[in-house]
């Protein structure tokens, strides 16, 4: 990415079924719902970007090699988008076991996210 325009952050759980990739989808939801950018593909095109991109950088505590990188790129409706993952989050405890949600522990997800926009 040539030029950063914006930056949004956000955090996302799966309280009940250990799924990492919720966590993810979540925490990226929860950092571009609140935002509405309407005229970001026309300020990227007059600077001279052919294309916006958008990096997601994931914050991710345990099981990168169950995350679905491609749901989680399906968030955005458009843009050139690249996932960078790291170490980070946590792991913490629900308290109560829900077979009927599909824990298989007591454990709930925490993923951390910082998604840039630019071209």
């Amino acid at each position: 990415m040539k030029e950063v325009i914006l930056i949004e952050l956000g955090m996302g759980v799966d309280m009940h079924g250990q799924d990492i990739t919720k966590a993810a989808i979540r925490a990226v939801e929860n950092a571009i719902y609140h935002n509405s950018l309407p005229g970001l593909r026309n300020i990227i095109e007059k600077l001279g970007g052919s294309e916006m991109c958008v990096n997601v950088r994931l914050a991710l505590p345990c099981n990168y090699d169950e995350l679905d990188l491609e749901s989680v790129k399906k968030v955005f409706p458009y843009g050139k988008i690249t996932v960078e993952l790291s170490q980070g989050g946590m792991i913490t405890s629900n308290i109560h076991m829900l077979a009927d949600k599909g824990d298989i522990s007591h454990e709930m997800y925490i993923v951390n996210a910082a998604v840039e926009v630019g071209y």
